[in-house]
């Protein structure tokens, strides 16, 4: 029984940085539209189109009492892992918010949790990741100008770094797209991650435009007449990313093509850990049982540079927008937890940072 319920965590594990992606690293809708632009790509809607899924978590807590109860004391010892709502004070200022996002279009998530939109809707400027997400393809014709940081520029294939067999079950999942393999070969592998790091419930209200949190909170700024701002441009976030090897990003490509019929899974887990708060329970479980150790170290390379750098660089451009006071910021929400995450350096800072709901 088991070693039944640590299937799914290992399967979870495998896709972890796929994940990572999806939930704090990159406006992943932002990357798809750039492929639809590049290519004229449409994905294919599954015939049925129902959002599901079973939340891992749960399941393990069922079947593996004893493992799930480790998975929770690691998420204990994690700083800030259990609100994704705060408030943001210090004498003298009106308070400012902090949100912690999924870039996502489900419903629950675009509710926001209690209070969050009557805080966006009382402060004076809202603040993203990135505010190029109100004119994408303006956003999109700057990444043009970089073109290593969508392509591979030094005569390489995605197929330089496969076996004959990877190569095939890249087509393969490819094609179930609507996507022919020819169309995509050099295209950097981490302007894929958005066609499998997603369930195809979610990739198919992505193709009819449905927006996402953050860019439902940017158009809810600008109709209210109220200034966006933002703390990164996608070209730096795609920099980020250019910036771990081109190795780990393929490994992570095609560990989630492998394991593509358990992404409405994987989603339904994250979204319920989101929901509920709990976001620093989705650590450890990304984490936890892992066939074996040897990922690690990729692991810590991606961490550093999709995380905990573009933390410190989001940490320092908002800070001078605190100073004023009313400032509603929203970001991927695990760029909120750990001793680097966004609440500690706010709170380093000087400033009282509690949770608001």
């Amino acid at each position: 029984m088991t070693r039944l319920a640590v299937r799914p965590l290992s399967v979870l594990r495998q896709s972890a940085d796929v994940a990572l992606a999806t939930l704090a690293a990159l406006h992943v809708l932002a990357l798809l539209s750039l492929l639809l632009v590049l290519g004229a790509l449409q994905p294919v809607a599954a015939a049925e189109d129902a959002c599901g899924g079973r939340n891992l978590a749960a399941e393990m807590q069922a079947k593996d009492p004893a493992g799930y109860a480790r998975i929770v004391a690691a998420a204990d010892g994690i700083a800030n892992g259990k609100a994704i709502f705060w408030k943001i004070e210090k004498p003298g200022l009106a308070p400012s918010w902090l949100l912690g996002t999924m870039h996502l279009t489900d419903p629950r998530v675009l509710a926001m949790p209690k209070g969050a939109a009557e805080a966006q809707a009382a402060s004076r400027v809202t603040v993203l990741e990135s505010d190029e997400i109100l004119d994408q393809q303006k956003a999109m014709g700057k990444l043009l100008t970089k073109p290593q940081l969508t392509m591979m520029t030094d005569g390489k294939t995605l197929q330089s770094y496969l076996t004959a067999d990877q190569a095939r079950l890249l087509e393969a999942a490819l094609k179930k797209r609507g996507i022919p393999l020819a169309a995509v070969s050099r295209m950097q592998p981490w302007m894929l991650y958005s066609f499998f790091a997603l369930s195809p419930c979610e990739m198919n209200r992505k193709a009819t435009g449905e927006a996402f949190l953050d860019q439902k909170i940017a158009e809810d700024a600008v109709r209210a007449g109220k200034p966006v701002k933002g703390l990164e441009t996608l070209q730096e976030q795609l920099e980020s990313m250019a910036a771990v090897p081109t190795d780990l990003h393929m490994k992570s490509l095609m560990e989630g093509i492998e394991q593509d019929d358990r992404m409405g899974d994987i989603t339904a887990t994250t979204v319920d850990l989101y929901l509920a708060g709990n976001v620093g329970l989705l650590m450890p479980l990304l984490k936890a049982l892992a066939p074996d150790g040897s990922d690690g170290e990729g692991y810590a390379a991606f961490e550093q540079r999709i995380i905990t750098e573009r933390n410190r660089r989001m940490a320092e451009r908002a800070l001078p927008i605190l100073k004023d006071g009313g400032a509603f910021i929203a970001v991927g929400a695990m760029h909120l937890v750990g001793d680097e995450g966004l609440v500690t350096l706010f709170r380093n800072a000087g400033y009282t940072v509690t949770p608001a709901s």
